[in-house]
């Protein structure tokens, strides 16, 4: 893989607030509220999960903001208010405060991810969801991930092609099929990919509810699974502008080193501070941004 291609591909988490990671990812006594700081140093990007919860504070914005590289990059979801609780419907006044919230990140603000429930169902949702995709403004990115398969058809594609809205591309294989390599429904609907390594949310309880694992290692590998994303990645390098690529925990255990796995299999480094082997002069994704134009 080349400087050029590799440039084009940011790998990060969704989310960074773990426990679990203190002492395996950040040093036992870096304070919580710098963990954002000390993943920036390594990884290139993230995925803002509070945002599904409620919209930064101006202040929250702009800390975020501080504590990373100018290359550094964020994605974040919409609020669950409007996805899951108005469904899309009669949310303008919501959407446009809610991007508004977001300005302060503008500078290293990539995607707004809308993330649907699987009861979003095209029967009961086809028209709001029309209308809601019609009103998305010019001036985001937006992402939206399907967790219901009466939406793959071609006239959903067409229009997502039409609004310039991504479709997501996700991996939500269960445990017992880590093995294999997965297929989904993977339109193409821009010139950016956005792909979410989500795993198996099942697994982190137990019969009892009870937390069943702590996310601080590689619990299980997807090995075929790594292989299949990197293969398709790499198939559509030359196509597009940009791939963001992000980890859950529950996909192998440990997100951070999930997505140095994928990197490997890219072709590039993606050191990280507790396996970190690099030689001094060898280059992380990280310096392949720094002075490289913005995606």
């Amino acid at each position: 893989m080349n400087l050029t291609e590799q440039q084009k591909i940011r790998i990060g988490t969704c989310g960074w607030s773990f426990e679990e990671w203190s002492g395996t990812l950040y040093p036992s006594d870096w304070p919580s509220n710098r963990w954002l700081e000390f993943y920036a140093r390594y990884l290139p990007a993230v995925e803002i999960d509070s945002t599904f919860y409620s919209a930064p504070a101006e202040a929250t914005a702009h800390r975020w903001l501080d504590m990373t590289p100018s290359h550094f990059r964020f994605t974040c979801k919409l609020p669950r208010e409007i996805t899951h609780e108005r469904r899309l419907r009669d949310c303008r006044t919501e959407l446009m405060a809610f991007l508004r919230a977001l300005e302060p990140l503008a500078a290293k603000l990539q995607v707004v991810l809308i993330q649907l429930p699987p009861s979003y169902a095209p029967k009961e949702e086809k028209s709001a969801f029309r209308q809601f995709v019609a009103q998305l403004p010019n001036d985001f990115r937006f992402a939206i991930e399907f967790r219901h398969a009466g939406w793959h058809r071609p006239h959903i594609i067409r229009l997502l092609e039409k609004h310039r809205v991504c479709w997501v591309w996700s991996d939500m294989s269960p445990l017992n099929e880590r093995n294999q390599a997965p297929f989904e429904f993977q339109p193409r609907t821009t010139d950016f990919l956005y792909i979410r390594l989500l795993g198996d949310a099942l697994t982190k309880y137990d019969d009892n509810g009870q937390r069943a694992h702590r996310y601080g290692k590689l619990l299980w590998k997807r090995e075929a699974a790594l292989d299949s994303w990197a293969l398709r990645i790499q198939r559509h390098l030359d196509e597009i502008r940009s791939v963001w690529a992000f980890v859950n925990n529950h996909y192998e255990g440990f997100a951070p080193e999930t997505c140095q796995r994928l990197a490997q299999r890219l072709g590039f480094d993606l050191p990280l501070p507790m396996t970190q082997t690099a030689a001094p002069n060898d280059r992380g994704q990280l310096d392949l941004f720094a002075g490289a134009p913005p995606a």
